[in-house]
């Protein structure tokens, strides 16, 4: 599984001089920012991570698949700040600074989803970049008759698709850029643990 390399000396905030998230301005979300190895180099607030800065930080995403071969989805909450309203991962979300990879992964399912009996497999990391961020994402799966139960200030709403409706689907703005790049690059694994 990836790990995050965490120095034991002191290490910098960034960015060093700026307005965005000074002292006064109570950013609560702080992020590593990291080498595509995983070794820790810095930390920033979320809001500095998300300006376009495009800091490298790491990110879980756990696919669930239930014993009938489908996929559980998400619909992000309209209150999310990136593609609100769009189907993603069934649990994606940021590593905090001082976390690794798999304690981010059982806290963000946690939250989103009331999960914590399940057995993630890890399944690759990769970096996804958009127009305003720069990922570092490390994949999980778990196989399982799951009952998921989404936090309403996290998710919309969740429900199970096939692997067909999905790739029907792709390409139409249903689903997030992130989530369909993801799905092309993982399906053959996620259907060679069932």
């Amino acid at each position: 599984m990836f790990t995050l390399i965490y120095p034991s000396e002191n290490i910098p905030r960034l960015p060093l001089q700026t307005a965005l998230c000074g002292e006064e301005s109570g950013c609560r979300e702080m992020f590593p920012v990291v080498r595509e190895n995983g070794e820790v180099i810095a930390y920033a607030s979320r809001e500095y991570c998300h300006s376009g800065a495009k800091p490298l930080h790491p990110v879980v995403h756990l696919h669930l698949i239930d014993r009938a071969s489908r996929l559980y989805l998400q619909k992000r909450s309209m209150s999310k700040d990136i593609q609100p309203g769009r189907w993603d991962t069934a649990v994606g979300g940021h590593v905090d600074f001082g976390e690794d990879i798999y304690e981010a992964l059982l806290r963000e399912a946690r939250e989103e989803l009331g999960m914590t009996e399940y057995n993630p497999v890890y399944l690759q990391s990769y970096v996804f970049e958009s127009e305003i961020e720069k990922e570092l994402v490390n994949v999980f799966a778990a196989v399982g008759s799951f009952k998921p139960v989404p936090d309403k200030d996290e998710v919309d709403e969740g429900r199970w698709w096939t692997f067909e409706d999905i790739e029907e689907n792709l390409g139409k703005t249903v689903f997030t850029p992130n989530f369909e790049q993801e799905f092309l690059r993982i399906r053959n694994s996620l259907r060679a643990l069932l």
